[in-house]
């Protein structure tokens, strides 16, 4: 690993629509010492002919031979990883935005804490005109693997893979990102595990922009692989919960994770199946009971998001 790069910035692109505008807020970073990697996944849209505009030696550019795809989009969050040479990761959507002193700020943060592995900020949502609509919440400037689980899900904090920076070794030790369908909280998971026993520092300003659009998976996808998603997860998260934390300060927050974790996948599995059949509650619905046993659901589940559907 280079000894001159701290940060490294991969953006897995597959749509042109805002590429432009997040590379370019990239490349303004007030702190400079970082290399941008772009792998472009096979995209109909018109990559090339974008990052032949630049001339920037810190950019190194990739193509795949075919398209990786929305389901396995974590694949491609690990070819831009492989390819990383600084200390720290930081994966970019290709439709975000850094704000100019993002980095600045996640190199005085790492200055603080450079014993852990992990660190976020606090971001901006942005509409498709890239206009401010919403703030995420604010955080301490220090919690736990517990506590940081704990807001999550419980408290459904909003966080995004790219208001986290990662030191790149752990990243690679850990095998990569944590698989999932759609990445559905692949962020998460690869949050957690690369917390470890360590914890997470926080940013409470808000230097990265998360662009809410049509065309974002978490808008889309197949409801099917996010509920398979989402048992990935849960499965995850239940095994770790298994062992009981080593430090007394973290048994509150464990007993309260094991008794309300499941409760709260519940909630999240209702959702998906919700959502899945607004559009046709009929055959939605007997599609779903079918194949309840698949996706870990019961009878009483299904019955529930029917009563519940929006």
């Amino acid at each position: 690993m280079s000894d001159n790069i701290l940060f490294s910035v991969g953006i897995p692109a597959y749509k042109g629509r805002y590429l432009e505008e997040c590379i370019n807020s990239i490349l303004v970073q007030t702190f400079a010492n970082f290399e941008l990697i772009v792998i472009n996944d096979y995209s109909p849209d018109s990559i090339d002919s974008i990052i032949d505009q630049y001339c920037d030696s810190r950019i190194s550019y990739y193509k795949n031979e075919r398209n990786v795809g929305a389901e396995h989009v974590v694949d491609n969050w690990n070819k831009c990883l492989n390819y990383a040479n600084g200390e720290y990761f930081v994966l970019m959507g290709d439709d975000d935005k850094m704000e100019p002193d993002y980095l600045e700020e996640f190199a005085k943060l790492i200055a603080l804490y450079p014993d852990l592995d992990v660190f976020h900020c606090r971001s901006k949502i942005i509409n498709e005109d890239s206009f401010p609509i919403m703030l995420t919440q604010s955080c301490p400037e220090f919690e736990t693997v517990y506590e940081n689980i704990w807001q999550r899900i419980v408290f459904q904090r909003r966080q995004f893979i790219s208001d986290f920076v990662f030191r790149t070794s752990v990243l690679k030790h850990n095998g990569g990102f944590f698989k999932l369908p759609l990445a559905w909280a692949s962020d998460d998971i690869s949050t957690f595990v690369a917390c470890g026993k360590k914890g997470i520092a926080h940013i409470n300003k808000p230097v990265f922009n998360y662009r809410e659009s049509r065309y974002n998976i978490t808008s889309t996808g197949n409801s099917k692989l996010k509920l398979e998603a989402l048992n990935g997860a849960a499965k995850w998260i239940n095994d770790f919960l298994d062992k009981e934390p080593e430090k007394a300060s973290d048994q509150l927050i464990y007993t309260i994770l094991k008794n309300q974790i499941n409760d709260h996948v519940l909630k999240a599995r209702t959702l998906v199946v919700r959502h899945s059949i607004r559009n046709n509650i009929i055959l939605g619905t007997i599609d779903w009971w079918l194949n309840r046993k698949k996706y870990l659901l019961s009878t009483k589940d299904i019955i529930m998001a029917l009563v519940r559907r929006s």
